[in-house]
């Protein structure tokens, strides 16, 4: 499916839109909304795959979504724990973003993750859904993600063979530009901040060709700054970030040990507390 990209306004999409009545959503903390905090939101957090959700609810009264993603999952983690349930919910509209956390890890192999991945998007499509598969950013300048930038360009490159293979939707974050602003990082600088969750739901969006009500944002560019400012930043970005991230990877153990899906079930985007003008 080519990208399309629309501009309107809440008047121009009171129309559904798009043919979709029930999405879920697979994944890691990437999907789970981290970086993204909303204490009104399940789980509280947002994320961009609430923000695609309530795009999607527009003009669309039976609309249901599900988010089963839960923060430090593996690949083999996602495929085990979230497939089936999401084949239980029949939707007919899923995105499934899995193997950041791999690709990090000593040993990740592109090959080997799109080689499991394949069969699962096979199983998904032949239900008769439409498969949002997220591609890696292109993160050169990022600290720790920066060492992956070569496997990252390897799995999006199988990703691509995978979406071929199976009529599935690439988002293609790689050639989203925006995301080299750092006010697109959150502070841990390994998730998206609101702005980068903003970002990513307009792309995916986009990508389904879906009219949306999110105006792209340009933001100006960050002032310079001295030196030692940015020396002392990263120094306490190690201690609070960093350290515990190799920490955990030392003891095997993960940041979503003991977390549940924010969104088990199908359910409305919006509950009694529906803001005005919202769902319609």
């Amino acid at each position: 499916m080519s990208e399309l990209r629309i501009n309107s306004t809440d008047e121009e999409i009171a129309s559904p839109g798009h043919p979709w009545n029930r999405y879920v959503a697979l994944g890691d903390s990437f999907t789970e909304g981290i970086g993204d905090p909303e204490p009104t939101s399940p789980g509280g957090h947002r994320g961009w795959a609430d923000r695609v959700a309530e795009e999607l609810s527009r003009g669309h009264g039976d609309f249901a979504y599900a988010n089963l993603a839960i923060r430090g999952r593996l690949l083999q983690q996602i495929l085990d724990e979230q497939l089936a349930p999401a084949l239980a919910l029949k939707p007919d509209l899923v995105s499934l973003s899995a193997g950041g956390n791999d690709l990090i890890r000593p040993g990740g192999d592109p090959d080997i993750l799109a080689a499991k991945l394949d069969p699962a998007v096979e199983e998904l499509t032949r239900g008769g859904a439409t498969v949002l598969l997220f591609n890696g950013p292109d993160i050169r300048d990022t600290p720790v993600l920066g060492r992956i930038r070569g496997k990252t360009a390897i799995y999006n490159e199988n990703l691509r063979i995978i979406a071929a293979r199976h009529d599935a939707v690439i988002a293609d974050m790689w050639a989203l530009r925006e995301l080299m602003d750092p006010r697109m990082w959150a502070s841990d600088r390994l998730h998206f901040s609101p702005l980068g969750h903003h970002t990513i739901a307009a792309m995916a969006l986009d990508s389904l060709n879906v009219p949306h009500t999110l105006e792209p944002l340009q933001p100006k560019p960050l002032p310079a700054r001295p030196w030692r400012e940015a020396r002392a930043e990263d120094l306490v970005w190690a201690r609070e970030f960093f350290v515990p991230w190799v920490v955990r990877r030392i003891r095997r153990r993960s940041s979503g040990d003991g977390i549940l899906p924010k969104r088990p079930t199908a359910g409305p985007v919006f509950g009694p507390g529906m803001p005005p003008g919202a769902g319609v």
